[in-house]
């Protein structure tokens, strides 16, 4: 890309690379309110919300919400729908009580659990909307049967279709899957959940911290950044995220609609719940080697297929960037492989 060339080179015919230039400088301070105003525009994000670039990936997020929200004598819903949501799970019972208002776990997380048994004192229900390794992703939000609100890890489906930020009180996402390179982490919060907890915070973990400096407190990602605003310019010059949600069902069906008709293949998936995002499909005959077929894909240079150990099979992740002829050359070694059987 040659944007991320002349930054890395001369940022903005500044003479010195974005690498090199003060966090605190006025053309980095109006890289992240250009990014902010971006992605507030493509996700109508209200007034009522803060946004916050940190870094840590969602997994300090687990410890941050729960912190910053849950007060020790309080009490979270969470829906356990994968190997994130558990390792949230884990987290939230750190600093008040949790509640499992719904699991998927005896199933091997299969499909996202409709029958919920919340809390009805909980400060909040966490959910995870897209599970990467399972392959399941809400289509429908659950309701908060009380006066609590949702909060969501969406880090494997942010920004690939629209969504109602004041259907949630926070939502966070590592930005590595639909936003950008790995190292910058997106917070979007409700102004008045800032400061609500009653512990002592460490200076750094605390969201009111970050507001305050406008995500400046101390130095951060600021090429991941660049390079998430430039995201969002490619989001934006495709139509924004109802544009990508067409191009993602696309994407998705065509693949889907392959596992279904193929002799070999099925996926062990609620179709309810099915992910546009990751799509884990497995050999519905005996006496087929997984590692043939990845090599028989490898051989047409389509790799990072193996699924994971939990689920086996294949797992084709198929975020914003995937191309629809990338789908097609999966879909034809798919063919060529019945063919041979």
């Amino acid at each position: 890309m040659v944007a991320v060339k002349d930054a890395a080179m001369d940022y903005n015919n500044t003479g010195i690379s974005l690498l090199a230039m003060s966090h605190r400088s006025k053309p980095v301070m109006e890289l992240f309110d250009e990014t902010t105003d971006r992605l507030c525009s493509l996700l109508g994000i209200p007034d009522g919300y803060k946004v916050l670039w940190l870094q840590g990936g969602a997994s300090l997020q687990f410890s941050m919400v729960p912190m910053n929200i849950l007060n020790e004598h309080e009490t979270a819903d969470y829906i356990d729908t994968g190997a994130w949501s558990s390792k949230a799970i884990k987290e939230a019972r750190n600093f008040g009580s949790v509640n499992i208002a719904g699991s998927s776990k005896n199933d091997n997380y299969t499909f996202i659990p409709k029958y919920l048994e919340q809390n009805a004192e909980s400060v909040y229900l966490h959910i995870t909307t897209n599970n990467t390794i399972y392959g399941t992703q809400y289509h429908v939000l659950p309701e908060v049967n009380n006066n609590g609100f949702l909060v969501a890890d969406m880090s494997s489906d942010i920004l690939s279709m629209p969504i109602d930020i004041s259907d949630f009180g926070l939502i966070y996402a590592g930005a590595q899957k639909n936003m950008g390179p790995a190292g910058v982490t997106l917070v979007i919060i409700r102004k008045d959940l800032v400061g609500r907890a009653e512990r002592q915070i460490p200076t750094m973990l605390d969201y009111a911290t970050h507001v305050s400096k406008g995500s400046m407190f101390n130095t951060p990602p600021v090429f991941a950044v660049f390079m998430v605003n430039e995201t969002l310019k490619w989001v934006e010059s495709i139509g924004g995220v109802s544009a990508m949600a067409e191009k993602n069902r696309i994407k998705a069906k065509k693949l889907y609609d392959e596992i279904e008709r193929n002799s070999l293949f099925t996926c062990p998936v609620n179709p309810d719940d099915r992910s546009l995002m990751n799509v884990p499909f497995v050999f519905d005959r005996d006496g087929l080697d997984d590692n043939d077929f990845l090599s028989h894909c490898s051989e047409r240079n389509i790799v990072s297929l193996k699924g994971h150990r939990s689920v086996g099979g294949f797992r084709a992740s198929i975020y914003n960037a995937m191309p629809e002829k990338g789908l097609d050359a999966l879909i034809s070694a798919m063919q060529t492989y019945e063919q041979d059987q």
